[in-house]
C-alpha cells in the first residue's frame, strides 16, 4: 500500500513538473505559421509581402511608421564574368516618404550572395545603400539571383535582383 501511494505521489509530482516545463517551453516558443489562425498579423508584428508571411526577425521595422522608397534600380546585369570572380553592385535607396526609412534586414536567396546595407535610419529625402556581393565560384552560364529587403514600407519585402553570365 505504501509503495502504491509513493508511486501515485511521484506520478502526480512528475506530471506537475512536466506540466510546468511545458508551460515554460511554450512561453519561450517563437511564432510559427501554424499560430496564424489564433494571432492577427498586427499582434505578432509580421510583414506580409510578395513572398507571404515573414517571421519576427524581419519584422523589426514594421513597428516603425511607414514610409516610401525609390530605388536607383531593382535589377542589375553584371554581364560576362569569369568563374570564381567576386563582384558587387550598389543599389541606392532614397527615402521618398515623410518618416525615417529603416532597413531591418536584407535576406539573399542563397549563400553565394552577401549583403551590406545602411543600418542607420535614412531620413526623408536622403539616400542609403544596399550592396550585394556575389561569389561566382560554384556557377556556370546564366544565373539570376535576388535579395529581399525588409523595411518599414507597405509592400515589404522589396526584391532586388541581378543577373550574370559566368564564363569558364
Amino acid at each position: 500500500m505504501k509503495k502504491t501511494l509513493s508511486i501515485i505521489a511521484l506520478s502526480i509530482i512528475g506530471f506537475g513538473l512536466v506540466s510546468c516545463k511545458k508551460e515554460n517551453k511554450d512561453a519561450a516558443t517563437p511564432y510559427t505559421e501554424t499560430d496564424s489562425a489564433a494571432i492577427s498579423p498586427e499582434q505578432h508584428g509580421v510583414i506580409a509581402g510578395d513572398s507571404g508571411v515573414v517571421g519576427a526577425d524581419a519584422a523589426v521595422a514594421s513597428n516603425q511608421p511607414s514610409t516610401t522608397l525609390a530605388l536607383s534600380e531593382s535589377n542589375f546585369d553584371f554581364g560576362n564574368i569569369k568563374k570564381g570572380d567576386k563582384v558587387e553592385h550598389v543599389y541606392e535607396v532614397t527615402n521618398t516618404g515623410t518618416n525615417p526609412l529603416i532597413i531591418s534586414e536584407v535576406k539573399p536567396g542563397c549563400g553565394c550572395t552577401a549583403p551590406d546595407f545602411t543600418k542607420d535610419p535614412i531620413l526623408p529625402g536622403k539616400t542609403g545603400k544596399i550592396t550585394l556581393h556575389f561569389d561566382s565560384t560554384n556557377f556556370d552560364g546564366n544565373v539570376q539571383k535576388y535579395a529581399d529587403v525588409y523595411a518599414n514600407v507597405d509592400k515589404a519585402p522589396v526584391k532586388l535582383t541581378f543577373t550574370a553570365n559566368i564564363q569558364p
